[in-house]
């Protein structure tokens, strides 16, 4: 843990159906930003630096949206700093936020992360403008089915993924794919898009921001004296590895369990299932989210699809998961890392609504992106001793 913490008093989420025409990019990113502020109790005057996190600029066909957007997140004359890492960016963003405030470099920072994919073509952008792309899905499809066959996990858990996501989103007011009438029986009728994964097992296209407030020791201390309980960033990691090299196995990427190893060791986790409490993964088809139970160590390897199969992650399970809906609900591709790490964050400060856990003290929060390739993970807690 840093000699300097760093609190989470702000949270601010725009998450819209596509709206092309009713909100611009500017207005979107800074309605999340001004409800972070409105629940940081604070003000544009009280925000030292800001960050941005995105997808590639191809998605929108906006290049260096961080300075098209300066005016619209009150940055002008305030240090604007960039981040890109893919899929997993928003994750990355919120970590970049906390190292400035840990560092002491800055006392307050913003970090906003979104992605308005009405105004884009993602399939154009994941291609990197050629033709012929197989999309995201296509190129997470093969690394599913390996997961399958290595495990003889039985087909029916990621349908039941599908279901438990979209029955949670119906909880959270921010969520964008809203399916009332889900069941296993309907997800394994629609249409098969990435054997094996089928239309209602994938994630939506969507336009959103999110926006997260960190600031310093003092100011976490002063929001909870004045009844507004912080979020404590106990442990962050992220990391990176080459999408191709001798021995790489995708399904349990060596980056995504060193990311899991950093935090746990800071924090002093040597117990993850015991010790954590519920967790956001970045889970955009269902079979991921076994995938990264066995791969963070909260299941042992071939047990992921157990936890599902039994319950566990449900809302009211053992060790709830995505319970918010997650990516399966909401997927803004830039905004989606934030959205996990915000939610969890959320959790242990006990403001999630309908959707929260009860007494949840200590959440995890993961994020990825190109094709596996991409890691960011924290660990937050409702206090800096909340790990037992």
């Amino acid at each position: 843990m840093s000699s300097n913490p760093c609190a989470i008093v702000g949270i601010g989420q725009t998450n819209h159906k596509t709206r092309r025409w009713d909100v611009s990019l500017g207005g979107l990113v800074r309605e999340a930003a001004t409800r972070a502020l409105e629940d940081a109790h604070m003000t544009w005057a009280d925000i030292d630096a800001v960050v941005l996190g995105k997808a590639p600029d191809l998605f929108e066909g906006v290049m260096k949206p961080e300075l098209y957007l300066t005016d619209a997140l009150g940055a002008a004359g305030k240090p604007m700093f960039r981040v890109h890492t893919a899929g997993s960016v928003g994750g990355t963003t919120g970590i970049v936020g906390s190292h400035l405030v840990e560092a002491g470099i800055h006392r307050t920072v913003l970090s906003l992360a979104y992605q308005k994919q009405s105004e884009g073509n993602a399939q154009f952008a994941l291609g990197s403008g050629r033709g012929a792309s197989l999309g995201a899905g296509g190129a997470f499809a093969p690394y599913m089915r390996s997961y399958i066959t290595q495990t003889g996990a039985p087909a029916d858990v990621g349908p039941m993924v599908a279901v438990k996501d979209r029955l949670n989103a119906l909880k959270n007011p921010y969520a964008h794919l809203k399916l009332k009438d889900i069941t296993v029986e309907k997800v394994k009728e629609s249409p098969m898009m990435w054997e094996p994964i089928r239309y209602l097992e994938s994630c939506p296209s969507s336009d959103g921001a999110c926006a997260v407030i960190f600031t310093s020791l003092e100011g976490g201390q002063a929001a909870a004296a004045d009844g507004r309980p912080p979020a404590w960033v106990l442990a962050s990691s992220y990391r990176s590895e080459p999408s191709s090299f001798p021995g790489r196995d995708p399904v349990w990427s060596a980056g995504a369990a060193d990311c899991a190893a950093e935090i746990y060791k800071s924090a002093g986790i040597t117990r993850p299932r015991e010790q954590i409490d519920c967790a956001e993964l970045y889970v955009p088809f269902s079979w991921y989210e076994p995938m990264w139970l066995e791969a963070h160590d909260l299941a042992d390897r071939g047990d992921g699809w157990k936890m599902v199969e039994r319950g566990d992650t449900a809302l009211d399970g053992s060790f709830p998961v995505n319970m918010s809906g997650g990516v399966l609900s909401s997927n803004p591709i830039g905004a989606s890392g934030l959205l996990r790490f915000a939610e969890a964050a959320m959790q242990v400060r006990g403001t999630a609504g309908e959707h929260q856990v009860d007494g949840a003290k200590v959440a995890l929060a993961q994020a990825y992106g190109a094709s596996a390739q991409y890691f960011s993970m924290w660990l937050v807690g409702s206090s800096l001793d909340a790990v037992g």
